[in-house]
């Protein structure tokens, strides 16, 4: 039986302080979602001002990319080619979640919701970056 990596209470608290952090910088009001490599919700932060279905969507994100192991943005871009993966139960095919990796395997995925797509996941990015 192998060994998998797995994230800790310590490790969320770290990413979840850093893309706080990277979004009150610019100003942001969005809500933050870090979920196990399940999908499952580990943390969910929602920022003063953030409307209430970015909490929706930001978790959305980080359960797709939880699943795929991939950015959120892949499966937008997917579904250009193949609109089927639409039905897929559980897939939010917008840009803003990431996986979080560790030793080549998926261990979880962070998503934000709030602004730009690409400003979503600058802040997802913060969070990663945040475990070195």
């Amino acid at each position: 039986m192998r060994t998998k990596p797995a994230l800790t209470a310590d490790d969320v608290e770290k990413m979840m302080s850093a893309c706080t952090a990277e979004a009150k910088k610019n100003n942001w009001k969005v809500s933050i979602a870090i979920v196990d490599d399940g999908g499952r919700v580990w943390q969910l932060h929602r920022l003063e001002g953030a409307g209430g279905v970015t909490a929706e969507v930001a978790v959305g994100k980080a359960k797709t990319s939880a699943m795929m192991g991939r950015p959120s943005k892949m499966m937008e871009e997917r579904l250009k080619e193949r609109p089927a993966f639409l039905l897929f139960p559980g897939i939010l095919p917008l840009q803003g979640g990431v996986p979080i990796l560790s030793g080549g395997e998926c261990v979880g995925a962070i998503g934000v919701s709030g602004v730009q797509s690409h400003e979503d996941e600058q802040v997802a990015n913060a969070g990663v970056a945040a475990l070195g």
